[in-house]
């Protein structure tokens, strides 16, 4: 019998906004699969369902907007299921490409 996966896939994306936020100060930081922290910015007066993505007290930039709404909706309700990682680094992409995310929910234990 095969064993249940923990998590399941949600999203994956290249972060929006790398160019203009800590992107170069922590680019030789970023390895495939390295955890990010999604911190929703409800207050953000460009986007209410703004997300930024963190290494540690790196902001990279943020979830790009056109999937950030379902995801933002979850965490401003006070549910931190999300599990962020690095999936992709490459420095000759354009700077807005170099760096791709993969987003996981975790499972529900309960079974």
């Amino acid at each position: 019998m095969k064993k249940r996966e923990k998590r399941v896939h949600f999203a994956n994306f290249c972060i929006a906004g790398f160019t203009y936020y800590d992107g170069a100060l922590a680019f030789g930081r970023l390895k495939i699969g390295k955890k990010l922290k999604l911190v929703s910015e409800p207050t953000n007066p460009v986007d209410k369902n703004a997300i930024a993505i963190y290494l540690k007290n790196y902001k990279l930039g943020y979830v790009p907007k056109a999937g950030n709404r379902e995801m933002s909706k979850v965490l401003n309700a006070g549910y931190n299921i999300f599990n962020a990682y690095v999936q992709m680094v490459d420095g000759q992409n354009h700077p807005e490409e170099q760096v791709r995310v993969v987003v996981f929910v975790e499972k529900n234990r309960k079974k």
